[in-house]
């Protein structure tokens, strides 16, 4: 546990330190155009954590309708396995269902279990691959569903 974390959500600021953890955590990391594109979507809501005022995680959703998608979640190699990336996912998925969300969905890294257990453990399920998702590698992608997200919402790690 890191005990200074705290979550605000994207500034400008933060893009350089997050573009350094995209590059170690993603096989084919977003562009800084991508993560400036987060600072106005209009359908979004971009989260980062910070360590002391460090960037050390962060994740964002779009809203489609009534689904929440969740875009990207990555915490720096150094600070994983310490209940950042629990607690960012909890804060993301409850903006969701304020925002109205009934349903919740991602991609992951078929290679990726880690990841998919921490979404499993918010009610996600593993429900199709897509083939060759990946540019970087063609790995296939899981698709993950949470169907019922204001229901599921009862039983989640808290922040």
């Amino acid at each position: 546990m890191v005990s200074t974390l705290r979550f605000e959500t994207l500034d400008a600021g933060h893009i350089p330190a997050i573009l350094e953890i995209e590059k170690e955590a993603n096989g084919a990391p977003w562009s800084e155009k991508s993560f400036q594109n987060e600072l106005s979507h209009p359908h979004g809501y971009f989260l980062v954590g910070l360590e002391l005022g460090t960037p050390i995680a962060y994740g964002g959703i779009w809203m489609v309708i009534d689904e929440a998608h969740i875009i990207t979640l990555a915490v720096d190699r150094k600070h994983r396995r310490k209940g950042i990336g629990e607690k960012l996912m909890t804060r993301l998925l409850t903006e969701a269902v304020n925002r109205g969300a009934q349903c919740a969905s991602l991609e992951v890294r078929a290679s990726n279990e880690p990841a998919m257990r921490l979404y499993e453990k918010f009610g996600f399920v593993r429900a199709a691959v897509r083939k060759g998702y990946y540019p970087d590698n063609k790995e296939d992608a899981v698709i993950m569903w949470l169907y019922d997200l204001p229901s599921a919402a009862a039983n989640w790690p808290k922040a």
